[in-house]
């Protein structure tokens, strides 16, 4: 397994990634090489010349969530008038991108637009080219919410990644009947405003303990300003949503999930929360944290070196608490990348040293499945009083999930 600090990996794979992605494409280019349409005229003087239909690439589709209940989506844009932005000396206000998932009413007969995976400028500013900016998500943006008050999980994604990576988990929870929210953190990622401004990562160039304590603080007051947003007296950021202010959860994979676990620590609104394979780098106070929280990890048997980080964490939660590991996924797992490479067709070309540790030998859509299932689980049992027997033993229909602790 790496001893690369599991918050770093998600930042050090932004070029890794691109290199990755662009594996798509070569296949297509060679199939269509001169070398080849030179073999296939000579087989013509020999026999008929069959017609060659071309094949359109496959499009990658985020798996449907478990539950087929409408959802609808839409982006929206904060500014934080009462801060200034941490990475930006000159920017007196900090802004910020949030896309919200949300029960809809049935989409039968409409016609609004898809909500893009993302934008073809953020695919191409990420990855190098706009190969995601066509991933289907099956989600009418603008579509009209379900009536009633509904829960809410705020989403953080890796370092380096944007809110998207985190889309699988988010139309789930929202099939559900939760309002999901995740963000893009400004300036640790690419980042497009409504207004077409691309904004790129300025603090990507140095990565260090002390860095990480400043983002996971930088990014608790994200969450809470967004949560303050979605609860706030008026029309809401959408129109006709409702959210139930008792209900709110956080979640996160990498620093976004420890920043999950310092917003609850400072925000008292949050009743629960999930780290998805983060390190800490804010420790707890001495009394310790008394809500629930939920370890997801990769590789993280309770005892190793490995995991030391997260051994003196759980020491000081005093609350209700799981440790659980899946011994065979890797530390994007708990993110949409692994099921998108597995859609794209390039797993077996990923770099050898790159599989194992970042990746796993878990399949993607497995992966997924299984993340879908256990932080479901969590926030229904401590959301919404709905007990799952999921959390409390090892589950036949999991068999890759270890309780760990």
């Amino acid at each position: 397994m790496s001893t690369t600090p599991r918050w770093r990996t998600a930042a050090l794979l932004a070029v890794p990634i691109a290199v990755l992605l662009s594996l798509a494409g070569p296949q297509a280019a060679l199939a269509a090489s001169p070398t080849i349409g030179t073999l296939s005229l000579s087989a013509a003087a020999e026999a008929p010349q069959v017609p060659q239909v071309p094949q359109a690439p496959q499009v990658p589709q985020v798996p449907a969530p478990t539950t087929r209940r409408p959802i609808g989506a839409t982006s929206v844009h904060l500014v934080d008038t009462a801060r200034h932005d941490p990475w930006r000396a000159d920017a007196a206000t900090r802004e910020l991108m949030a896309t919200l998932w949300y029960p809809a009413q049935s989409a039968r007969g409409e016609h609004g637009e898809q909500l893009p995976y993302m934008s073809p400028e953020v695919s191409t500013a990420l990855f190098g080219a706009p190969d995601l900016s066509s991933v289907g998500t099956g989600v009418k943006a603008r579509t009209v919410p379900a009536p009633g008050r509904h829960p809410v999980v705020v989403l953080s994604p890796g370092y380096g990644y944007s809110r998207s990576s985190l889309t699988g988990l988010a139309e789930d929870l929202a099939a559900r009947g939760y309002v999901v929210a995740a963000l893009d953190h400004t300036y640790e990622t690419v980042v497009q405003f409504p207004d077409g401004r691309v904004e790129t990562c300025l603090i990507c160039d140095r990565v260090d303990e002390q860095r990480a304590a400043e983002v996971t603080r930088s990014r608790a007051k994200d969450i809470s300003f967004l949560i303050d947003q979605l609860t706030a007296p008026g029309p809401g950021l959408v129109r006709g949503l409702q959210v139930d202010r008792s209900r709110i959860g956080a979640a996160g994979h990498s620093i976004g999930g420890a920043s999950a676990i310092e917003a609850m620590r400072e925000d008292g609104r949050i009743r629960a929360a999930a780290d998805l394979d983060g390190d800490f780098f804010v420790p707890l106070p001495a009394d310790g944290l008394s809500r629930p929280v939920l370890l997801l990890g990769a590789q993280r048997h309770a005892g190793t070196p490995g995991t030391a980080n997260w051994d003196e964490t759980w020491q000081h939660l005093t609350g209700w608490k799981r440790w659980l590991d899946l011994p065979d996924a890797g530390h994007l797992s708990f993110c949409d990348m692994p099921w998108l490479v597995d859609a794209l067709g390039i797993r077996d070309q990923l770099p050898p040293d790159t599989t194992p540790a970042q990746y796993g030998t878990l399949k993607g859509d497995r992966a997924l499945a299984t993340t879908r299932a256990y932080l479901s689980a969590f926030f229904d049992r401590h959301l919404l009083n709905r007990p799952s027997r999921l959390l409390d033993a090892p589950s036949a229909a999991f068999p890759e999930v270890r309780f760990a602790k």
